[in-house]
């Protein structure tokens, strides 16, 4: 496992997060874990946008965000996708609202649900998957 701070420069995350309470806490978390949170966004727009000006290493993306709170998570997700190789082949994009993961595969978003485990092996999982 790699540890974003002994390497030269930490992880760049972009987040996407409505609810403002999660949001600051997982920026919080993220960057208590020694990662560059450089943009965390309310909505998917803005999202693809922060995403855009920063090229980020690693995205995370609520599902559910406005203005329907239905799959504008995933529209964004996968616009990202198509708008950036680089994350089109790194690497499978967990979902995890059952309401919405036909509709993540039919995009070729691969997941299905991360399984239950607590915040340490979480952290190892983000590390993995950026090193």
């Amino acid at each position: 496992m790699t540890d974003p701070t002994q390497t030269e420069s930490p992880t760049k995350v972009v987040l996407a997060e409505d609810s403002v309470l999660l949001r600051d806490g997982i920026v919080r978390l993220l960057t208590s874990a020694g990662f560059d949170v450089a943009a965390a966004c309310p909505d998917g727009e803005s999202f693809i946008a922060a995403v855009d000006e920063h090229r980020p290493d690693l995205v995370v993306v609520d599902v559910r965000m406005p203005p329907t709170f239905t799959s504008e998570g995933i529209v964004a997700a996968l616009a990202v996708r198509e708008r950036h190789p680089r994350h089109r082949r790194d690497g499978p994009l967990p979902v995890r609202r059952g309401a919405v993961r036909d509709r993540a595969r039919r995009g070729r978003v691969e997941g299905g649900g991360l399984p239950p485990q607590g915040p340490r092996r979480r952290h190892e999982r983000l590390h993995r998957r950026t090193a």
